[in-house]
């Protein structure tokens, strides 16, 4: 792209999708964002967020920073950071992830492997992790059932 004194603007990164009705197999690495409403097979590497959409359906390994299912994902995820399950996902496949959210109505059949999340820094201090809200709700009301 040029801008107005022909000098070139820089290039801003752009989300990917797949569309719904699309479909693609291979192996997808990707720096930005992806999110999946039609199908997918083969491999799949983020540096960002991973979506599957409710149209989704992923056969797949998929391994990024965040990964959110609210389709169907067939094959193992790991998330550096924190996998969330909506209430339509689901999960047919092993699980590793440093924060797990399953809302109820998801559907998972697999192993859960909970990994030590990695450390935050901004301006080279470390910061502590905020609690999440929905996952500490979560476990009260779990405690609240299992003691009622």
């Amino acid at each position: 792209m040029w801008n107005k004194r022909g000098k070139a603007t820089p290039i801003k990164a752009t989300d990917s999708l797949i569309g719904h009705g699309g479909t693609l197999e291979g192996k997808v690495h990707c720096d930005t964002n992806l999110r999946i409403e039609g199908t997918f097979s083969g491999e799949i590497e983020c540096s960002g967020t991973v979506t599957v959409g409710e149209q989704g359906t992923v056969r797949s390994s998929i391994t990024a920073e965040e990964v959110i299912i609210a389709g169907k994902v067939y094959g193992d995820v790991t998330a550096n950071r924190r996998l969330i399950m909506t209430g339509s996902g689901q999960l047919h496949g092993n699980i590793s992830a440093a924060t797990l959210n399953i809302m109820e109505g998801s559907l998972l059949n697999g192993s859960v492997d909970m990994k030590q999340p990695a450390p935050e820094s901004a301006g080279g201090q470390e910061q502590q992790a905020k609690p999440d809200k929905a996952a500490a709700r979560a476990a009260k009301a779990q405690n609240a059932r299992e003691a009622g």
